[in-house]
């Protein structure tokens, strides 16, 4: 066990400051350490469209300066007296919740990302009062309920994308009974979240079909990850010819989209899950699944269990995601290229390797 902080430690993160979404060196104060927390050295943190979302206050309700990243993996340097899940060395992650009530009904069935009182990584307040700050930052302090350790032979910058693009994916499938060799899927959109469902339904033993707006991701789809089909929303004819042949459907499309065009892909009994964060209405004429009595759900993340049994599967696997590793002066750049769809798939900061605390030198503070 690590000597515990007698008091608050000083850190440096990357934060926005308002709606821009521009980040910069931020420098601020992170709780003293609990008796079950754990202090995470960060080493590098998966940048996620959410990101996005939280930095430029598109879902109205950001809070600043806001240190984002969520997709964090790191090194334990110090754990609480009553830390019992983990030790100083190991190499663990922590996802998009850090907090939770206990006591409600998904916290008793081990689902807490469902908990109404559930704290984010970041953008959020913490139960000591103060605004909780995300991975883009040297280090962190989280409860050891909320971390998760990273198996052996998953490397550390691989594993990044997996707490909230892998997980995401994997737990509406397990959920959802979705698992059984032969079925037949399709993914919605090809970024972060969708490249991994691609993977992890091709590794389930499903036919997986790629949905696209374009064909311009065709020989990625198909010939890099494994698609068995591709298929392109504006084309009528062939979509058309697909109508009633997917079980389901990961839709990970995190901006406003028409449903009835997908829909009509399902099979009787089909199932339509939502994955991407949108903050506006959806909306489809009622027998587009009344006459297949389709399901139209939405799936969030997944519990810290979920993310355990998720990085094992991919390690049994041998699933990786596919990353562009990129240092914490690039973050501005890696935002707006994500924001245009042009990353394959996810960028991956590496946070140790940036000296982010020499960046902070005469920058903004607590």
């Amino acid at each position: 066990m690590g000597s515990l902080a007698s008091e608050e430690r000083t850190v440096v993160g990357w934060a926005a400051r308002d709606a821009t979404g521009h980040l910069s060196p931020y420098t601020y104060t992170l709780r003293k350490t609990g008796p079950e927390d754990v202090v995470v050295k960060v080493l590098y943190c998966g940048i996620c469209h959410t990101d996005i979302h939280q930095a430029k206050n598109q879902l109205g309700a950001s809070k600043y300066p806001m240190v984002p990243g969520h997709e964090v993996v790191g090194e334990v340097v110090e754990v609480g007296p009553e830390v019992r899940k983990h030790s100083v060395g190991d190499v663990v992650g922590v996802g998009v919740i850090v907090g939770c009530c206990r006591e409600c009904r998904p916290c008793k069935a081990n689902v807490e990302q469902y908990c109404n009182k559930r704290i984010w990584s970041y953008n959020d307040v913490y139960t000591d009062g103060r605004p909780t700050q995300g991975g883009f930052a040297s280090t962190m302090v989280v409860d050891q309920k909320f971390v998760v350790k990273i198996p052996a032979g998953l490397a550390p910058e691989q594993a990044a994308p997996l707490l909230c693009a892998g997980v995401t994916v994997y737990s509406p499938l397990k959920h959802f009974g979705l698992t059984s060799p032969g079925l037949r899927g399709g993914i919605l959109g090809l970024g972060g979240v969708g490249h991994m469902g691609v993977k992890v339904a091709k590794a389930m033993g499903h036919h997986v079909t790629v949905i696209s707006s374009s064909s311009k991701k065709r020989a990625e789809a198909m010939d890099h990850l494994g698609a068995d089909a591709y298929l392109v929303s504006s084309d009528a004819e062939a979509m058309a010819a697909a109508a009633d042949s997917l079980d389901y459907i990961i839709d990970t499309i995190p901006v406003h989209h028409p449903m009835e065009p997908y829909l009509s892909l399902l099979k009787l009994d089909g199932k339509h899950v939502l994955l991407g964060v949108i903050g506006e209405p959806l909306s489809f004429v009622s027998p587009m699944v009344m006459l297949g009595r389709k399901s139209i759900t939405g799936s969030f993340i997944g519990s810290v269990d979920e993310t355990a049994e998720t990085l094992q599967f991919c390690v049994e696997k041998g699933l990786t995601s596919q990353i562009e590793v990129v240092k914490m002066g690039y973050v501005n750049e890696a935002l707006e290229r994500l924001e245009r769809n042009d990353v394959r798939y996810r960028f991956v900061v590496d946070v140790a390797g940036s000296n982010i605390e020499e960046a902070a030198a005469g920058a903004p503070s607590s």
